[in-house]
């Protein structure tokens, strides 16, 4: 049983994108179906041993404690949201669906809207005073509903202290204020905001701090302004946790880049439902065979297409089936199937909307100032930001077939980055193809996190496709080791990454030079300019003396690549 340790509210944070417990949860009750997961050091060992190597894994896990990073991995997401039973190790009724892919969503958002504090599962620990009575996902929906669109600060200053359903008003009340304060201070927003955060996290902790229970697991000494800063960034850990989650049920959308989170339009009449019908309270707190048996339902919390007819009106709405009367022949499973195909192909209309409007530069200056964001650090999600934004970048820039490997919510915003063992970004030219990698690590981090997978991920689109390729890596500074690293690559026959490796190390700051000589030149780059650039590259790492004056080369090219 775990316990609740902060007088504020917290999320499922492991994993962090909720459909990455897909595998896990097949491998678990594949290979482990029946045992007894408690206390069972082994068997936890022997699962994290397997699951690292599965191709979908990403990261690393404690090689010296395995059990350790196993029980992060069930524990946290798929025991608390019910997919697993893990007295004796089997798939709940929740579960099968989530693993369902067309009735994954649907799952999800029953789960979360049954995942509540306390629980059995989750017991306020002696030392916190405050009172929980709370289902955490359920409430912050009804906020977002309530106030039209959330600002992902407010989330995190107001959204985490809704620990008690009772209070809702008065956290709603909270962010009225705070934005009359704010308009306030125009001009100064961050000042303002930061005086805001320290004053609030030391209401929410003041029992912590009254104490002298400041010390925090990183901090040896005690300080108070340390500890207001660690709870300041838990509390915004946890909000970026919450937002992810509810965004995967489909039911709400972030703005771009990421500033407020909203209620999608077309699914306001669930979210209405959801919110009129579904309890506030806990249920079954010390009761643990009750509880269960309630949260590992597949059919509760009831929802708006559980009505037949609501279901059938919608997948008419949708264009899922031809008629009325085509609708009355589906079983509910198969029209929820089609429906969600039917807002799959929505969602693609609605992306390539996007692209012309993109190859027509009319989003240049929101391009351009979205990664003015992403280098003064002032978007919600900057690794989601970069990498939807050198896709966009790439589109405007010159022809070919751009795909970028995210996924994207009905509304057309990016919802998580690409998958594992995945390049970022892959363009289409024809006769060859140019792969786009994109990360904010800096110093030896960057090295070491993306030398091998950069020059895998290429060597990978040779083999599959049979033609040339090439890759442009992106990043805010580029670190000497892999500029090292990506100039020997060009030396370099290796088996694996199918010969020589032309991968081309770009600051962002340059990258965004090429899209403004794009826009400036008065016609569409055709794909053999972006040839060209990749060609001089390796003729350029041919010629040069060394690393640095092969990076002094290419950089120079980038600054005029369409010459």
């Amino acid at each position: 049983m775990a316990q609740i340790k902060s007088p504020s509210l917290f999320f499922v944070t492991s994993p962090r994108t909720p459909f990455k417990m897909r595998p896990e949860i097949e491998l678990l009750v594949r290979e482990f179906a029946g045992l007894k997961w408690v206390s069972n050091t082994t068997l936890q060992a022997s699962f994290m041993e397997r699951l690292a190597q599965l191709p979908e894994f990403e990261g690393e896990y404690n090689q010296n404690n395995p059990a350790l990073s196993a029980r992060d991995r069930i524990t946290r997401g798929p025991k608390a949201l019910g997919f697993v039973n893990l007295d004796s190790i089997s798939l709940t009724p929740a579960g099968e669906n989530f693993l369902d892919g067309d009735l994954s969503e649907e799952a999800l958002l029953r789960q979360l809207l049954k995942f509540q504090l306390p629980s059995p599962f989750h017991k306020a620990n002696a030392k916190i005073k405050k009172a929980f009575c709370v289902r955490p996902y359920l409430e912050i929906l009804r906020l977002i509903y309530t106030l039209g669109r959330l600002a992902f600060d407010e989330l995190c200053l107001f959204g985490m202290q809704l620990t008690d359903w009772h209070d809702f008003n008065a956290i709603v009340e909270g962010v009225r204020q705070f934005r009359i304060d704010k308009e306030a201070h125009k001009g100064q927003y961050k000042k303002f905001l930061n005086d805001e955060r320290l004053r609030i996290v030391a209401e929410v902790f003041a029992q912590e701090i009254a104490s002298g229970r400041i010390q925090t697991r990183e901090s040896a000494g005690a300080s108070i302004g340390k500890f207001i800063k660690t709870k300041a960034n838990n509390m915004r850990d946890y909000a970026d946790a919450c937002v992810r989650y509810l965004r995967a049920t489909g039911l709400v959308t972030v703005s771009n880049p990421g500033r407020t989170i909203s209620i999608i339009e077309s699914r306001r009449d669930e979210v209405e439902y959801i919110l009129n019908t579904v309890d506030r309270n806990p249920v079954f707190i010390n009761d643990v065979a009750a509880y269960c048996k309630h949260l590992y339902s597949a059919d509760a919390p009831t929802l708006l297409t559980d009505d037949r007819k609501t279901l059938e009106a919608k997948a008419v709405k949708s264009a899922a089936v031809d008629s009325a009367t085509d609708a009355k022949t589906l079983t509910a499973n198969e029209l929820k199937r089609r429906i969600k195909h039917a807002q799959e192909a929505q969602r693609k209309a609605i992306i390539n909307a996007q692209i012309t409007e993109l190859k027509a530069f009319t989003k240049y200056d929101e391009v351009i100032g979205v990664f003015n964001d992403i280098k003064a650090k002032d978007v919600y999600d900057p690794s989601l930001a970069l990498e939807w934004n050198a896709w966009r970048t790439m589109t405007m820039m010159d022809g070919g077939n751009i795909r970028a490997n995210l996924t994207f919510d009905d509304a057309g915003n990016p919802l998580s980055t690409a998958p594992g063992n995945n390049a970022d970004i892959i363009c289409d030219y024809g006769d060859f193809t140019v792969t786009v990698e994109v990360t904010l690590m800096s110093g030896n981090k960057q090295y070491d996190a993306e030398g091998e997978p950069v020059a895998r991920h290429l060597g990978d689109i040779k083999a599959r496709t049979g033609k040339p390729a090439y890759c442009l890596f992106v990043a805010p500074t580029i670190n000497e080791s892999t500029i090292s690293h990506f100039y020997m690559l060009h030396q370099t026959k290796v088996k694996h990454y199918g010969g020589k490796s032309v991968v081309i190390p770009l600051t962002l700051d340059r990258f965004m030079g090429m899209l403004t000589q794009s826009k400036n030149c008065g016609y569409i780059p055709s794909p053999d300019k972006v040839r060209a650039f990749c060609e001089y590259s390796m003729s350029a790492a041919s010629s040069a003396e060394d690393e640095e004056m092969w990076y002094d080369a290419i950089s120079k090219r980038a600054d005029n690549w369409l010459l």
